[in-house]
């Protein structure tokens, strides 16, 4: 292991990232979708495949790569979905946040600093039988919540979560306005979209057991995802890192209050900033003036504010507050198309 987490260096021979660093990048920005896609990452990387399957065993079993997958667009597939916030007392913590965390579209969900202190994501299938609204009316009467906030999405700005391990990322980037083909999500596609959701195998044909299931060849495996992803319905194939484990300790959601009416201008501006991974713009209500989320990733407090202050000068608006994470219950990847969503509902409703 030794051997492979050696250094890179520069021109001038200064020590720039470690190979574990710059695998790690890769595997978040551009996985090659291909029969032995660690050949080929190890082939960009000038290693070995055996040394990219050694160290990304290494990473996954210390946790810090959560999964290898693709990300499917929640809302393209037909999803409904809405950040909630609720105020729970502190000794109902507990009881209140296994509750949430037993409705499958609950994706995430933490513990801020904020009287308005549990804050989830959750999301309800096409074909919902309560809808989403009265999904978090159940969950709030029935885990005891009187007061809460429903955030739904007006416009997003960004949702790229590609955290800079190697520290050699621009700070600005662009953020281009994609144009997606129009294709019918066919009860193939969907079949397709609920086999292949899940964690990648770190070995050297990770395909090989999906396309077997499928009972497709490779030409015709990637062909699908490569329609998923000009259709819009899959965003990127992509590893997502478990932030605190990859050394971003200081994950703040970052929520302002601006103009309604330069809300477009503001986002975009906002979403800009590397270290932003998500951008949206949400209502406001008596009781939370804040319309835009964005969330900042860096691996100190002082990096934190330090890049919150420089897009405080470039944003304009009233306020703003910074709402670090205290407690992770839950952070996993939006299972689509399964049962579960279902079951759940069907005891909602009869309980």
């Amino acid at each position: 292991m030794a051997d492979i987490v050696r250094s890179l260096s520069n021109a001038k021979g200064d020590i720039v990232y470690s190979l574990r660093d710059e695998l790690l990048l890769q595997i978040q920005k551009n996985f090659p979708l291909v029969e032995k896609p660690y050949s080929v990452i190890a082939e960009r990387l000038g290693v070995e495949e055996s040394d990219v399957l050694s160290l990304l065993k290494d990473q996954k079993e210390k946790n810090i790569i959560r999964e290898i997958s693709p990300i499917y667009d929640t809302k393209k597939l037909g999803y409904k979905s809405s950040l909630v916030a609720f105020k729970v007392s502190s000794k109902d913590i507990d009881s209140v946040t296994r509750y949430i965390n037993a409705h499958p579209g609950v994706s995430h969900n933490y513990e801020r600093d904020h009287e308005f202190n549990i804050w989830f994501t959750i999301a309800v299938s096409p074909d919902s039988r309560i809808g989403l609204n009265r999904s978090v009316e159940i969950i709030a009467k029935r885990s005891g919540v009187s007061e809460y906030i429903l955030l739904p999405t007006l416009k997003m700005f960004k949702i790229s979560v590609k955290l800079d391990t190697t520290g050699k990322e621009k700070e600005r980037e662009s953020i281009k306005k994609m144009v997606y083909d129009d294709i019918e999500l066919s009860s193939d596609l969907k079949l397709f979209i609920k086999e292949s959701q899940y964690d990648l195998p770190i070995v050297s044909e990770p395909f090989l057991e999906l396309k077997k299931r499928l009972g497709i060849g490779y030409e015709e495996l990637f062909d699908r995802f490569k329609m998923l992803q000009q259709g819009g319905y899959m965003r990127r194939f992509a590893a997502i890192l478990n932030h605190k484990r990859a050394g971003f300790n200081a994950n703040a959601m970052v929520v302002w209050d601006i103009d309604e009416k330069e809300g477009e201008k503001i986002g975009q501006k906002a979403a800009e900033f590397r270290a932003v991974s998500h951008c949206y713009l949400r209502p406001k209500y008596p009781n939370w003036r804040y319309n835009l989320f964005t969330m900042v990733h860096a691996k100190t407090k002082d990096e934190s504010k330090n890049i919150i202050e420089k897009m405080a000068k470039e944003i304009e608006h009233y306020s703003k507050r910074e709402l670090y994470s205290t407690r992770e219950f839950k952070k996993v990847r939006l299972r689509y198309f399964t049962q579960e969503f279902k079951e759940w509902e069907e005891v909602a409703i009869n309980g």
